[in-house]
């Protein structure tokens, strides 16, 4: 997994002229490496829309070897939702499917070293020390998060993200269910936006021993969802580090359809937020994150000590 992300990143630089190498490259600075957003505007690096054809598909490559299929396919969903974004706002905002950014962190053979593709709804940053690969924050969101024809889904990027959620809620029992709703109104967005640190977030909500054993599996099933965004070797080493009897599930807002929510599951080095609360409750945003992990801060640790007493 490591050699294909190595050759795919490689694959990309080879591909840039002088200009947008200089553009391209950064280093594992801080300030480049924890900057990040989800919202419009531009970002360091290259701009898709700029770019060649074989250089646009090198920018998919990277993104598709560390993605599984089914995350592969939602982010391409989300970038082509910026012109249909585009088009319901009237052109006012000059959205397009090019405006993602590629910044290297450093190069490969150098390490550590990374890249970052993003833009608006989608940040997948990518971290590679002593062999290891971290991949949080991870954030996709949609807007439309629904797109129907007389009332029946055509495109839904995020539909398992809610789906499964609501599985889990209406599956508990009463007293369970009494514990995971914690809140009638949602929040406005992620309690965590675009923070580069998770900082103190209380764990709230029902926890797996206060569910019965369908329901555990069903919450077990929600977080392996979420890390099953990257390719099998990686989410299963991101899912034998979680302590899995220490969970918390949240709902916040209502259980109706088309009304606005919010869900969060912690641990004590997860979490995951959903929220479907903008535009009449259909604008979707969902990040998976590491407490110590972000921005592979705990390879960066564990490589600057190895370093320190070779």
């Amino acid at each position: 997994m490591l050699h294909e992300i190595a050759e795919a990143t490689k694959g990309f630089l080879d591909l840039l002229d002088d200009g947008q190498r200089a553009t391209a490259v950064g280093t594992m600075a801080d300030d480049l490496r924890t900057a990040w957003a989800y919202t419009p505007g531009a970002r360091p690096g290259v701009v898709y829309g700029d770019l060649a054809r074989d250089q646009r598909k090198a920018v998919h490559r990277l993104l598709s070897c560390v993605l599984s299929p089914h995350a592969y396919a939602q982010t391409t969903a989300i970038m082509a939702l910026e012109d249909v974004l585009d088009d319901r706002e009237g052109g006012t905002r000059d959205r397009h499917q090019g405006d993602y950014w590629t910044v290297l962190l450093g190069e490969p053979g150098d390490e550590p070293w990374g890249w970052r593709v993003e833009g608006h709804h989608l940040s997948v940053s990518v971290v590679v020390a002593d062999g290891r690969v971290s991949a949080t924050p991870f954030f996709l969101g949609a807007h439309p998060a629904r797109t129907t024809y007389r009332g029946r889904t055509v495109l839904q990027p995020l539909r398992l993200e809610e789906e499964l959620a609501r599985e889990l809620l209406d599956r508990m029992g009463r007293t369970a269910r009494g514990l995971a709703v914690v809140a009638d109104t949602p929040p406005p967005d992620l309690k965590t936006g675009n923070a580069r640190r998770v900082g103190d977030l209380d764990p709230v909500g029902v926890t797996p021993t206060q569910l019965d054993r369908a329901s555990r599996g069903l919450l077990v099933g929600l977080v392996r969802y979420y890390l099953d965004r990257l390719t099998g070797d990686l989410a299963d080493e991101e899912f034998d580090a979680l302590d899995l009897d220490r969970l918390h599930f949240s709902w916040e807002g209502s259980d109706k359809r088309g009304a606005g929510h919010y869900y969060r599951i912690q641990g004590p080095d997860l979490l995951i937020e959903y929220d479907n609360t903008d535009n009449d409750a259909n604008h979707a945003h969902s990040v998976w994150r590491r407490r110590s992990g972000d921005f592979g801060e705990d390879l960066l640790a564990a490589h600057r000590a190895s370093v320190w007493h070779r």
